[in-house]
């Protein structure tokens, strides 16, 4: 028997918009941050990029599962209102459990990657997260979907810790859209522990959709002031933990 967290039938295609989306938006900012490494050479920005590039692998792969599993498009049969409660052929049943698995590991690395980035040394939370992380694999199932989220949220917890640490350091405007998308995201992934019922699960989707929104807006940010010769903490090396003090001006 598979068991997938339920979508409300007319909620369905509309949450893979909000994947693409996502993907979109954090495809364009590994991009970004790529191409910022290339120019000097910043390991913080790079892994910062590599991060937001695992979580866009992890939509890419969630919207090619949800395409299959929503419209019938390759090897599957009809499944009903819910998106899988009855017995399906193994084969396709692999399919459905490596599509999500890949989803769940690419965003867990991606978080982790991120989180890492501006710790220099290992504590005693690193330590933990990564027992934690050896009991979420050795029990993550079907029957279990909301480690997976609790998972995401400590990891977002501490992003937001870090990166709080890092604005009091630099007070630097795009620190603080970082900390108020990564805020929404935590939140969305709480909401999404719940997620059987069926209106929260829309609602972590739409908090989900205003952080990558946000996300973008510093992407815009960015491209609009980051090749200013005095970019004044607009350019994209202002949101890793490399900025500094910030500028008297």
């Amino acid at each position: 028997m598979v068991k997938i967290v339920l979508t409300p039938e007319w909620f369905i295609g509309k949450d893979i918009l909000i994947d693409v989306f996502s993907f979109i938006v954090l495809f364009i900012f590994a991009i970004l941050a790529y191409r910022y490494y290339k120019l000097n050479k910043n390991r913080s920005i790079l892994y910062l990029g590599a991060g937001f590039g695992l979580i866009a692998l992890a939509q890419l792969a969630v919207i090619l599962t949800k395409l299959v599993l929503y419209y019938d498009i390759g090897p599957t049969q009809e499944i009903g209102q819910a998106i899988i409660t009855s017995q399906i052929v193994s084969s396709v049943d692999f399919f459905y459990y490596a599509g999500f698995f890949f989803q769940k590991l690419f965003t867990l690395l991606g978080l982790y990657i991120i989180y890492r980035l501006p710790r220099e040394r290992k504590s005693v939370g690193d330590y933990a997260l990564g027992i934690y992380f050896i009991f979420i694999s050795a029990f993550l199932s079907k029957e279990f979907f909301y480690l997976f989220h609790l998972t995401a949220l400590f990891l977002l917890i501490l992003i937001v810790e870090n990166y709080w640490r890092i604005y009091k350091e630099n007070k630097f405007f795009n620190t603080k859209i970082l900390i108020v998308a990564f805020s929404l995201l935590a939140l969305s992934q709480l909401i999404f522990v719940l997620s059987t019922i069926e209106i929260l699960f829309v609602l972590g989707n739409t908090i989900e959709l205003i952080s990558y929104t946000i996300f973008l807006a510093l992407i815009i940010r960015i491209w609009k002031h980051g090749k200013e010769k005095k970019s004044h903490g607009h350019n994209i090396r202002y949101v890793g933990n490399s900025s500094g003090k910030r500028r008297q001006h």
